[in-house]
This record gives structure tokens, C-alpha cells and sequence, in this order.
């Protein structure tokens, strides 16, 4: 497994990826797997380089927001078959549990990342694609959209890359164990009903109502919401007393900010607030 060439470098709006295309406008990210002929899928390559872009979003502070999308028509087939799934019939435990955990390191640098994420989903969306529309915060989806979490058809269990801990979160138990037994595909219109995506729009506006949503993310307060998806990660692990103080802390941090101060300002103006992000 080799590793990307090049680097991630700051500011991502000059970054050139090598395993999939960005485009930073208006401060929001717009990452496009990128090998429609095939369907999108990962690599090695590309989960490292994706992993390393995730971590490297926590130092540039003028992205506000992160989409995700696939080229083609569709989101992505999950892990390439050749390129992955051969060689790793070929490996050694050793060698295999250092892939999952490069795979799971993935997941985590999308939750970790501070910016919110927002996956614009249309087409196939199944594998380890679905664990990247997951692990994302929203999740739009097009008419047509179809998720599946395929381990089991491939003779592998479904607590892949963090399955087992999140989709629950998102869609339920019962739910969410019959995709991860079954390896069904899910419909947008069950995806949207059971809360795992938040709108359905059709295809040919997915991308730019996710974006359009990002960058009305990007244009609110940028500490705060930071610290939103940093207690959302968190308080799953916390009892609701804990939870309760836990955000009175984050909640006293915020009203020190000087988007704080803002708000207040063009509310007794009566004018709308332009948020600095400090």
C-alpha cells in the first residue's frame, strides 16, 4: 500500500489532490470522488489522502464547511475491487488490521474535522461510500439514491469503519441491523423517512443544494459551530446530566466571542448579523 505523493498543503484552496478533485469557493470545500467510469470507488490511495485532507481542514480557517460528492451520476461503489479487495485476500492479520484501521482513520478524521461536513449523495452509495455519507453531519440525497452497507455480501461482518456505533445513532437499532445483516440497498425514500438523509431533491440539484446549505453554515458563526458538532460527537458518551453541563461550559465560551457581540447588535438594529467567525 503505497502512500499519496504529495502532502496536504494550506491553504486547501491551493491544495491539488492527487486521488480526487477540490474546489474551495465562497469557504466552503467541495470534494468530488473522482472515477465515474467506475463508480467512484476508494483506494488505498485515496483513503490515506482523504483521511490527511479531513485533518488538515482543522488549520485552514477560511473553509467554513466541507461537501462531499461523486463524480458521474453516482456517490461512490465503496472500497475498488481490484485495487483493494484482491490484494487483501493476499495479506497477513498483521497486515490486514493495519488496512481497517487506515480505513476506520478515515471516519475519524471526518468526525474529528471541525468544519460540518455535508454529503451530497445521488446514484450508487453503497460500501464504504456509505460509511463516508455516514460519518458526514448532513446528508442530502437524489431522487433515485440508493445506500448500501455490502460487507456481509462479501463474507465480512457490518461493524466496519464505525457502522456499528453510528448508523444505530442515525437511524436506529433495529433498523440499522437489518442493512448491516441484509446488505440491502436503501432507497432514498426509506433513507429520508428513517432520518438518515434530511431531504430528497432531484438529480440534477443535489450538489447545489448541499452547497447552497454549506454555505449557509459557512456564513454562521463559525466558533459556535464548531463547538455544536464537538458535543454532538461527545455527549453520545455522556449521561444527559453530564451532557447538560457540558454545554453550559460550551454555551459560556461562545458568549465570548465577538459574533456573539455581533448578533446582538443587528438584532437592536434591526438588521441581519454577518458573522467574522472570531
Amino acid at each position: 500500500m503505497s502512500k499519496p505523493a504529495n502532502p496536504v498543503t494550506l491553504p486547501l484552496a491551493d491544495y491539488q489532490p492527487r486521488h480526487f478533485l477540490l474546489a474551495v469557493k465562497d469557504r466552503v470545500a467541495t470534494v468530488t470522488l473522482n472515477r465515474p467510469e467506475r463508480k467512484n470507488p476508494l483506494t488505498f490511495d485515496s483513503y490515506r489522502e482523504l483521511a490527511d485532507f479531513f485533518r488538515a481542514c482543522a488549520f485552514d480557517d477560511d473553509v467554513k464547511a466541507v461537501v462531499v460528492t461523486g463524480a458521474g451520476g453516482n456517490f461512490s461503489s465503496g472500497g475498488d475491487v481490484f485495487e483493494i479487495i484482491g490484494p487483501l485476500v493476499k495479506m497477513d492479520t498483521k497486515g490486514l488490521t493495519a488496512f481497517t484501521r487506515m480505513t476506520g482513520d478515515l471516519v475519524k478524521a471526518m468526525r474529528a474535522c471541525p468544519q460540518p461536513v455535508l454529503a451530497a449523495v445521488e446514484g450508487i452509495c453503497a460500501g464504504a461510500g456509505a460509511i463516508v455519507a455516514m460519518a458526514s453531519d448532513i446528508r442530502l440525497a437524489a431522487t433515485g439514491a440508493k445506500v448500501a452497507f455490502l460487507f456481509n455480501k462479501v463474507g465480512l461482518a457490518g461493524c466496519d469503519m464505525g457502522a456499528c456505533a453510528i448508523l444505530p445513532r442515525i437511524i436506529g437499532q433495529s433498523r440499522a441491523s437489518e442493512l448491516l445483516y441484509t446488505g440491502r440497498f436503501m432507497s432514498a425514500e426509506e433513507g429520508e423517512r428513517w432520518g438518515f438523509f434530511s431531504r430528497i431533491v432531484a438529480p440534477g440539484d443535489v450538489l447545489a443544494q448541499t452547497v447552497t446549505l454549506a454555505t449557509e453554515i459557512a456564513n454562521g458563526p463559525t466558533f459556535a459551530n464548531t463547538m455544536t458538532k464537538r458535543m454532538l460527537a461527545m455527549e453520545w458518551a455522556m449521561s444527559v446530566e453530564e451532557a447538560i453541563e457540558a454545554e453550559a461550559v460550551a454555551q459560556a465560551l461562545c458568549m465570548t466571542t465577538e459574533d456573539f457581540t455581533r448578533a446582538f447588535e443587528a438584532f437592536a438594529a434591526k438588521s441581519k448579523p454577518v458573522f467574522q467567525g472570531n
